[in-house]
């Protein structure tokens, strides 16, 4: 009867690996142009998303045709996570809705197609210019269907095309051309100039479009609601835990850590109070033009610290590159990884992005800025981002069997993982300066914030200017940051996935040592908690705990 029940598990794991694969060859990458070069397949490289709404309706058509699929099969776990990142897609695009009310997914997403071309050394220059010279050709009618879907978009996202859209055109004008100045084939320099001459074009003119004409008729709401928000968080997270628990999670979470904000700040100085503190420490940052040298500077001893102290395996030593953030992203992200995709051969380099002010603020802005960038939180971020955050996760997914697993996963498992790793590092005893661990405590309170704002806002509990009155109150965070991170939250609705993803670790790491006893080790944990790829923490519960008992 056992051997009857694997050899029943094998083919059904077969037949759900030989359908999965189907749905990357016909949907996924053919559909996906930009994620598919990002992934490291190159035969989409000239091609570009459909964002017409007949590319939309064939798009939807096509999911719903492999949700049928899928469905027929037996629950297995990669089989789950394609049904639910299937699901996750047709609420996107059948109830969410962002391609009818949101413009910046247009001008973000083909600035984003263009910079995975030039930003990574998959192929010789010439090479790369000829496949972005025909995805280049493709944007301006990306443009023309943004004008043809656009339906009564919230405010707030209009606004935000509208001040993201100056980088992205010196984006095209500046740092596309520079990126191929290697380039001396006059032909093709004359076909590239003609194309990023009319993607310049099309941009100032939306940019225009969206001032003059969208912006005013922009009244949408950009609130989720409580139905779609639960079924977002199922279906990207397999978290079903209803919202008025999550928030007491949330709630709870965040009093623990302003406890803990309070008794650290009483080691610096107990005669200040913990904004007095704060203020203090926020002042307390590297100068703008040193930020990125500051990063540098931790990468090796955090690598070094894992390693030494056995906290997990790293597959390689090979740094991330240090970089500023690219002109499409700076206006909601502070930091970023951007690791090459789990199939790439040729350009293995990973860059850490970093949003450094920009050269027109006002001194006062760049000061509310680099509040951010307190010597606490550059360590905290470096941890986030690299050592052992996403880049160590990433090193890991070269040794992850599964197509699907190298493909799909959820935020609080990778972002999870990161933040986890921000208190892991300083409960390890990298750094016993309280300093450090007031950083790591703020950036705890950001997330804190994030988890209960997208929450709260999205379900009509909270507007956009007691969002930001909650970053700089509870949160700890300054007026610049709040917005930042409010702005983001209006798109970005579940991004409580940090701290969620953090506290699904915790517990999981709490279970497994029960369990091993004292066999228990940490690089143990960590190492297999890190071979399962990055999907939903549900999944690698089950995995490494053998049942399936509530992840929070």
């Amino acid at each position: 009867m056992k051997a009857l029940v694997l050899m029943t598990s094998f083919i059904s794991m077969a037949a759900a690996q030989t359908l999965a694969d189907r749905f990357f060859d016909e949907y996924y990458f053919p559909f996906n142009p930009t994620s598919a070069t990002a992934a490291g397949v190159h035969q989409y490289d000239g091609q570009i998303e459909d964002y017409s709404k007949a590319g939309v309706a064939a798009r939807v058509a096509k999911l719903k045709h492999f949700e049928a699929e899928f469905a027929k099969l037996p629950a297995e776990p990669d089989r789950d996570l394609v049904l639910s990142s299937i699901r996750a897609s047709l609420l996107e695009y059948e109830t969410v809705r962002s391609w009818e009310r949101n413009p910046d997914i247009y001008s973000s997403g083909i600035t984003s197609s263009a910079f995975i071309i030039m930003n990574r050394t998959f192929a010789p220059p010439e090479a790369r210019l000829r496949s972005l010279i025909e995805r280049e050709r493709k944007m301006p009618p990306v443009l023309a269907a943004a004008r043809a879907n656009l339906k009564n978009p919230p405010k707030i996202y209009t606004e935000i095309a509208i001040e993201q859209a100056p980088g992205m055109i010196s984006f095209f004008q500046k740092d596309v051309p520079l990126a191929f100045k290697s380039v001396t084939d006059q032909k093709l320099l004359t076909e590239f100039r003609t194309a990023n001459d009319a993607v310049i074009k099309a941009l100032h003119e939306y940019q225009g479009y969206l001032q003059t004409d969208v912006l005013p008729r922009s009244n949408g709401d950009f609130r989720m609601g409580a139905q779609t928000y639960s079924r977002k968080l199922l279906l990207e997270e397999m978290v079903d835990i209803p919202l008025d628990r999550l928030l007491a999670i949330g709630y709870a979470d965040l009093r623990a850590n302003q406890n803990k904000y309070r008794e650290t700040a009483a080691l610096i100085d107990k005669s200040k109070t913990p904004q007095q503190i704060l203020a203090a420490a926020q002042k307390d940052h590297p100068a703008p033009d040193k930020l990125l040298d500051a990063f540098r500077n931790t990468l090796v001893s955090l690598r070094d610290f894992v390693i030494a102290h056995k906290l997990m395996t790293i597959p390689s030593p090979r740094l991330p590159v240090l970089e500023e953030t690219p002109p499409f992203m700076r206006a909601t992200t502070f930091a970023s990884m951007d690791t090459p995709g789990p199939f790439e051969t040729v350009a293995k380099d990973a860059f850490f992005n970093v949003t450094i002010p920009e050269k027109d603020w006002t001194p006062q802005h760049v000061e509310g800025f680099m509040g951010q960038f307190n010597w606490g939180t550059v360590l905290s971020t470096a941890i986030h981002e690299a050592y052992p955050g996403h880049y160590v996760q990433f090193l890991w997914m070269h040794q992850v069997p599964s197509r699907v697993r190298k493909l799909l996963g959820a935020n609080s498992n990778a972002e999870g993982w990161a933040h986890y790793c921000e208190q892991m590092m300083l409960d390890e005893k990298y750094s016993t300066d309280p300093k450090m661990r007031l950083g790591q405590l703020q950036d705890a309170l950001l997330r804190n914030a994030r988890y209960i704002v997208g929450i709260e806002m999205h379900t009509g509990k909270r507007s956009f200017e007691q969002a930001v009155d909650f970053f700089e109150k509870e949160g700890y965070q300054t007026h610049e940051v709040g917005v930042v991170e409010t702005k983001r939250g209006t798109s970005d609705a579940t991004y409580l996935y940090y701290t969620l993803g953090k506290l699904q670790i915790l517990k999981l790491r709490e279970d497994y040592r029960k369990m091993r006893g004292s066999q228990f080790s940490l690089q143990e944990f960590h190492d297999r908690f890190l071979k399962q790829g990055f999907p939903p923490v549900k999944i690698v519960r089950k995995e490494m705990l053998g049942d399936d008992s509530p992840t929070l």
